[in-house]
């Protein structure tokens, strides 16, 4: 089993040059990521259901061993494209339903190399859910109607939602709650010692970092702007215990944790021993040009 390490997406076109060959074209950015790390995070999924051709072919690029991740769409967790959630429609209204089986259905044929699927919540206001109670029933409800055959992983970004209720509900459905990275929502190491944040058989944690603090350093995400060594090494010591355990254990670092994924990813794997371009034990350290 091990630690699958990767980025949350491969296209980002500031890449060519400091972790693509100069001049690659997109269609090859995934074939060469996935020669590079072991495992990727669908983030597009999320904007868009891909097409059965698309999912094909990002499954005939990539080799045996590689594992993706993807968003489930944002008609799911957002409901609908307004820019705050509609509670009407998150996770069980008609277009909920409806995207949640094509992309199930979609994703399905990425067959052994499809790893599990992320369940990621906005920040939910009192307009959207007054309290927990409502939307945890209805999240109830939306696992218990899920293929038992596909793995999932949600985020909550409710800090005050982070409690042994939620928990319980994702234990039950053996969906493991992601740890991740985000200004605003505590560490999983700040949260009471009483919580037992393992609620399935496998581990998801997410580098998010804080959008706009790196949005305002760089454009392009060819090169860190940002020194994340001390926050990783807080992490490397939460993980490390964790990735001990056999079983598997996902990690995804985003352009905006410091402003390049690669960069990070090489570093979090370096701290854990890990080689990010498989599982387990680091065989060598990757190297850091294209």
């Amino acid at each position: 089993m091990g630690l699958r390490l990767g980025t949350s997406s491969w296209g980002e076109k500031g890449w060519v040059g400091t972790f693509y060959p100069p001049g690659t074209p997109p269609i090859q950015f995934l074939s060469h990521y996935a020669s590079r790390f072991g495992a990727v995070e669908a983030d597009n999924t999320y904007y868009r259901i891909p097409t059965a051709k698309a999912v094909r072919g990002w499954e005939q690029r990539v080799p045996e061993g590689f594992t993706m991740c993807a968003k489930f769409p944002r008609a799911v967790v957002h409901g609908g494209q307004g820019p705050q959630p509609d509670s009407a429609a998150i996770l069980d209204g008609p277009e909920a339903c409806e995207a949640r089986n094509l992309f199930l259905d979609r994703m399905r044929l990425m067959g052994p190399k499809l790893g599990p699927l992320l369940i990621q919540f906005p920040y939910f206001n009192r307009k959207a859910f007054e309290k927990p109670g409502p939307f945890l029933e209805r999240l109830e409800r939306f696992l218990a109607g899920l293929p038992t055959d596909l793995r999932y992983a949600l985020e909550m970004r409710n800090r005050q939602w982070l409690n042994e209720p939620l928990l319980r509900i994702l234990r039950n459905h053996r969906v493991a709650w992601v740890w991740a990275d985000l200004p605003y929502m505590p560490a999983p190491w700040e949260l009471s010692p009483e919580l037992d944040l393992l609620t399935t058989d496998f581990t998801y944690t997410r580098l998010i970092g804080d959008r706009k603090a790196t949005n305002a350093l760089t454009t392009t995400f060819s090169e860190p702007v940002l020194d994340k060594r001390e926050e990783l090494l807080r992490w490397a010591d939460f993980l490390r215990p964790q990735v001990a355990l056999p079983s598997e254990h996902f990690l995804f670092a985003n352009n905006h944790y410091a402003g390049h994924g690669p960069a990070t990813v090489r570093e979090i794997g370096s701290l854990l021993g890990v080689n990010p371009g498989g599982v387990g034990p680091a065989q060598g350290q990757l190297p850091l040009g294209p």
